[in-house]
């Protein structure tokens, strides 16, 4: 004789229904890591939300993460992002405790949307849409086990799962959702392995070399800036949440538009050519006053002049729009590069390949303009156009399209509120004016006159200054203030605006307390 079993629908608890909507989330996220790392890294539902994110940021949002995070920006907006997905799970989960049919309707369109957002990307084919969609689809999966299966209590001899057992499904979902982002992970590292390719890369002969950075332009004043700027200490400001995975193999320089034959490089091609040096100082446009977005590193690299040469420019062109593998795009003035034998595509920091976070394998240098609009990282498309016919990525959004860098100068030593001792007290910093030069740095104590600063020796125009002035402090809290003046004769202004929409202005102060 059969016997009938009869089930009923049993509601999880708010904290259990979080907690299994949260494991069913993170599901989606993990194994749409995995499938991203075969199709493409960047088509990860995480990286895609986190790429949207950025690209719709308000500017004084972004200017604020800057400021409050410098480097460590797109690791606060990774947490966020992760905080608000925790928050969204909750709130699923609170919907499928009443309804897992509704539930899993929600999630369902949200990974449709992540979908649709992954086809918007500026590099995305139809493939983008895939990893989004199978993660949604094992995401659901998931919930439908950890809400229905031990909510269902059969009304006969057996009691149904036990809460141990949910638990340990919870925890079986979650440690699968871990294990597919870390073998998408390590999948993808294998599939796109950059520290190997890296570490194969030689640096190229190079014809003409750098000048020599002479003890007298690096002084050997504690806390000063260094001059030339260690590949580990230079700021990275872009719009990747994931760094870009290309390996010189998968290169490719396409140079095309308004041009009289359209030319496509790759890695093989540039390296045939003759390489240059030069050392250069490159400057962020969110670089409040005072701030330290800017750095000086030995480039290595080719004439970005010579390479549109061979693809021979059309008269009436005057932009270069840069594209990088990820999608964004810098209008770069076609007469900042003509000319100019700065100008270069990098392929190597400081007698060493580019580092990952500063545009392996390759970046535009164009001193003298801020690097949103000149210095695109990972770069792989030159297109030669107009202003008035295309805009580029931080144009669209309300920042000025020809960025040439402000005079600048700022103070290391001594430290924000130090106590100094009373008597001679060394001050000393860094000024720049690229492409103009740096002729003078004078200090200013409280409301004091401006005292000349002692200036090292210049490198280039298109580099900083150190400085330095010997105070005879006196005891009280003091403020002390720097102002440069280029060598066009031209005084910084104290007029304190903010960086948009080309750069910050204003003088940079420290205040201090001296016994």
């Amino acid at each position: 004789m059969v016997r009938r079993i009869a089930f009923t629908y049993r509601p999880l608890g708010p904290a259990a229904a979080a907690l299994a909507a949260t494991s069913a989330a993170a599901a989606v996220l993990g194994v749409g890591h995995l499938v991203a790392a075969v199709i493409d890294p960047n088509a990860s539902p995480f990286f895609v939300l986190g790429a949207t994110v950025i690209d719709h940021t308000p500017k004084w949002l972004k200017d604020s993460a800057i400021r409050w995070f410098g480097t460590n920006d797109k690791l606060a907006l990774a947490i966020t992002m992760l905080v608000v997905m925790v928050a969204g799970a909750v709130l699923i989960g609170l919907v499928a405790r009443r309804s897992p049919a509704l539930g899993a309707g929600f999630l369902g369109v949200l990974g449709a949307a992540v979908a649709g957002l992954a086809l918007l990307r500026p590099t995305a084919g139809l493939t983008f849409a895939i990893p989004a969609l199978v993660g949604t689809v094992t995401g659901i999966a998931a919930l439908c086990l950890l809400f229905v299966v031990p909510a269902a209590r059969g009304r006969g001899d057996g009691d149904g799962p036990t809460r141990r057992g949910f638990l340990f499904a919870v925890a079986a979902v979650a440690a699968g959702a871990a294990a597919a982002g870390a073998t998408g992970r390590f999948v993808g590292s294998r599939l796109r392995d950059i520290g190997a390719d890296r570490s194969a890369f030689v640096l190229p002969p190079v014809a003409d070399p750098a000048s020599p950075v002479l003890p007298e332009m690096d002084l050997p004043v504690p806390g000063l800036t260094r001059f030339v700027t260690p590949n580990a200490e230079f700021y990275r400001i872009d719009t990747a949440l994931q760094l870009p995975s290309l390996t010189r193999a998968q290169w490719r320089l396409r140079i095309h538009g308004m041009v009289e034959r359209e030319i496509v490089l790759d890695f093989d091609a540039l390296s045939s050519r003759d390489a240059v040096e030069s050392l250069i100082t490159l400057t962020c446009v969110s670089n409040e006053v005072g701030g330290t977005l800017a750095g000086t590193a030995t480039w290595t690299g080719y004439r970005l002049a010579d390479l549109l040469a061979e693809a021979g420019p059309a008269p009436d062109a005057d932009m270069i729009l840069s594209r990088s593998v990820d999608g964004f795009t810098a209008g770069t003035p076609l007469a900042a590069v003509l000319g100019n034998q700065d100008a270069l595509l990098a392929v190597a920091m400081n007698g060493e390949a580019l580092p990952v976070a500063n545009g392996y394998p390759a970046r535009m240098i164009v001193p003298g303009l801020y690097g949103y609009v000149s210095a695109t990282k990972w770069v792989v498309d030159l297109e030669l156009t107009r202003f008035d016919r295309a805009r580029a990525y931080w144009t669209e959004r309300g920042w000025a399209e020809r960025a040439p860098i402000k005079t600048a100068s700022r103070i290391d030593v001594p430290a924000a509120f130090a106590t100094l001792p009373s008597g001679p007290v060394t001050v000393a910093g860094v000024a720049w004016a690229q492409g103009r030069g740096i002729a003078a740095v004078e200090v200013q104590v409280d409301d004091g006159r401006w005292r000349p600063a002692t200036l090292a020796a210049a490198y280039s125009l298109d580099t900083w200054r150190q400085w330095t002035w010997t105070w005879d402090a006196s005891p009280g809290t003091h403020t002390l203030r720097v102002r440069a003046v280029d060598v066009t004769g031209v005084v910084q202004t104290d007029v304190r605006t903010t960086p948009f929409p080309d750069g910050a202005t204003g003088r940079h102060t420290r205040v201090v307390t001296v016994r």
